[in-house]
């Protein structure tokens, strides 16, 4: 095997994403890809080999800004050769390393640039079980042997004039000289914020004028690194942020429960079937906020469990119900449920079947987002985990705004004013978030178009939560908030009047209806305010009770005299061809504009707007 092709198929990067200061830290074993770490005086990257590690390696940590100065371009007329990144026996041949950097990793520093000017700490490693092993042709000896044995460096770097502290002002990671026998964990001091990688490589090295031996396998070793960060526990940084945002999340939705709350229970005798389930999904968004949050708190004091992944079911149940119930009460709102009409018969049956199956999708998706790895699942695995869950989310928001418009269209049709104001809000608020949605789905596909790039996790570990979780949360909170307001309770919710009704010519039905659904009759208009009026409607009853006694034959007696006349409630062709001056000359003012006012009384909000 090749040395390119040792690099193809040995190299490792170890970085770990870290938030972090704790006596917990983030462990990853030598062999697993990481992220980076945020920085403070006290962090630090550690790694250690276990005893029976044998062999050596080639290793280097480093910060991914300084990543371009590892390796030399192996050929200028080839660009499809990867770097060299070892200094070899080859290596040295072909002129890209002195024989002094043997079993290194090759470092291609600018002029003008020198080591202490970067993040690279760099050696060559014997592991615990060959410390006796031979460095091959290079010395290991210093400069100079006294007899009686070298001198101790003085403890601190104070004691020492004036050079140490200077070459370790910029890097505090001195790489060691010559070959470095492993007796202790190797400890690398953080002190920037960065994307930080650990790499390393086996190497056998026999001298400059030898080539090495390929057909033979490599010993093995195993180990650990560990990242010691600022917050106490075990998450990576890419997921340490949403402790503390559900944790703010669910303050602030423990506070518009307690306003909900307050509401209802001043308004209690006025509260519409509507604002029950209303109060259930405030309910749910408090409890789910507490279990996201307690979620990550447990993963991040314990790791990744049996427990962790029962968790992590919970939470994925609580958010795929909140999702689908507050599509499912939007959809009912946009139909007119207890506003427009009092019931929604069969077309209630289609609302939650489709809520169903985007609960069951919402419970997929939310449990392959947080255990698939972005970097290394395919495409088809992701979309298997997304587009069901897109058909229901596209089948919601449709029938939504169909539905939304047909009211609204209705509503203006009926000169219903008030309600027409509330849902033409509404509109504005979903416009407004599918606007959102849009602006941020463009962002995050030009984001995860490049999840396969070599430096995809080096420039998105900082915002790839808030890209996968944060801004979607937030944005619900802000869209749930206004149509909460919209729909608050109020004290003139609902009013309830017994209206009596002739259906047809010789029958007649008493019907107990509340004002919220008799309103979809109520014109808002000040010149028919005056058709509804209800004692008219009483004395067109008593009117219509002496008129029946007249019949002849089926047939009607003469009509009624205009000052007797009240237009039947939902005729409204009717209305609309009969002349104003049909109606009741000498009406008070207070009694025309009645309609008007009772409509700003009533439904959802004591005040017009």
């Amino acid at each position: 095997m090749s040395v390119v092709d040792r690099i193809k198929f040995c190299l490792v990067l170890f970085c770990t994403l870290l938030y972090a200061t704790t006596c917990l830290s983030y462990e990853v074993p030598v062999y697993e890809t990481g992220n980076g770490m945020w920085a403070n005086e006290q962090t630090y990257i550690n790694v250690t080999f276990d005893a029976k590690s044998q062999g050596q390696l080639a290793m280097v940590i480093y910060e991914w800004t300084d990543a371009p100065f590892l390796g030399k371009i192996t050929s200028m007329e080839d660009n499809t050769l990867p770097k060299t990144y070892i200094c070899t026996s080859r290596a040295v041949m072909e002129g890209f390393c002195d024989s002094n950097q043997l079993g290194r990793f090759i470092l291609d520093l600018p002029a003008g640039v020198s080591l202490n000017d970067t993040s690279f700490w760099s050696a060559r490693v014997a592991l615990p079980a060959n410390r006796t092993g031979s460095a091959g042709d290079i010395s290991t000896s210093s400069f100079w042997n006294n007899p009686e044995g070298n001198p101790t460096p003085p403890p601190s770097e104070f004691d020492s004039p004036f050079r140490r502290e200077l070459t370790s002002r910029d890097n505090p990671n001195t790489s060691p000289e010559g070959y470095y026998e492993y007796d202790k964990p190797i400890q690398y001091l953080v002190r920037k914020t960065g994307y930080y990688c650990v790499a390393m490589i086996p190497i056998t090295v026999r001298g400059a004028q030898t080539r090495q031996e390929t057909s033979g396998p490599h010993p093995t070793y195993s180990g650990l690194v560990l990242f010691r960060n600022k917050f106490d526990g075990k998450l990576p940084a890419t997921d340490y942020p949403k402790v503390n945002f559900y944790f703010v999340m669910f303050l602030v939705y423990a506070a518009i429960a307690a306003a909900w709350g307050w509401l209802c229970y001043r308004h209690v005798q006025d509260i519409l079937p509507l604002q029950y389930y209303l109060s259930g999904l405030v309910a749910l968004l408090v409890i789910e906020m507490v279990a996201n949050w307690g979620y990550y708190r447990y993963l991040n004091a314990h790791g990744r469990s049996t427990t962790s992944t029962v968790f992590l079911i919970v939470v994925a149940v609580l958010d795929a119900g909140r999702n689908s119930m507050s599509f499912f009460m939007l959809l009912v709102v946009c139909l007119g449920l207890s506003v427009v009409r009092e019931s929604l018969g069969r077309t209630m049956l289609k609302c939650q079947a489709l809520a169903l199956a985007h609960f069951i999708f919402g419970i997929l998706y939310a449990i392959g987002i947080v255990e698939l790895e972005l970097e290394s699942t395919s495409g088809l695995v992701l979309l298997l985990f997304v587009i069901p869950l897109a058909f229901t989310l596209s089948g919601f928001l449709l029938w939504i705004m169909y539905s939304l418009n047909a009211t609204i269209a209705q509503l203006r049709a009926r000169k219903q004013r008030y309600k027409l104001r509330m849902f033409e809000r509404l509109n504005y608020i979903l416009m407004f978030s599918v606007l959102v949605i849009l602006i941020f789905f463009v962002v995050s596909s030009f984001s995860f178009s490049g999840r396969l790039a070599e430096d995809y996790a080096a420039k998105s570990w900082k915002v790839r939560w808030w890209l996968l979780d944060g801004w979607l949360a937030l944005l619900y909170l802000v869209s749930f908030s206004l149509i909460a307001y919209l729909w608050r309770p109020s004290e003139n919710n609902r009013r309830y009047v017994i209206l009596l009704i002739v259906i047809l010519m010789y029958e007649a039905d008493l019907r107990s209806i509340s004002t919220l659904a008799m309103s979809d009759e109520i014109a808002q208009d000040e010149e028919d305010a005056e058709d509804y009026d209800l004692e008219a409607i009483e004395g067109r009853t008593r009117v219509r009770d002496d008129d029946e006694a007249t019949l002849v034959d089926n047939r009607r007696g003469p009509p009624v005299t205009e000052d007797s006349v009240v237009f039947e409630i939902g005729d409204e062709e009717d209305d609309d061809h009969t002349p104003i001056s049909s109606r009741r000359p000498g009406r008070l003012s207070g009694e025309q504009v009645r309609g008007g006012e009772d409509e700003r009384k009533g439904l959802m909000s004591g005040k017009d707007d």
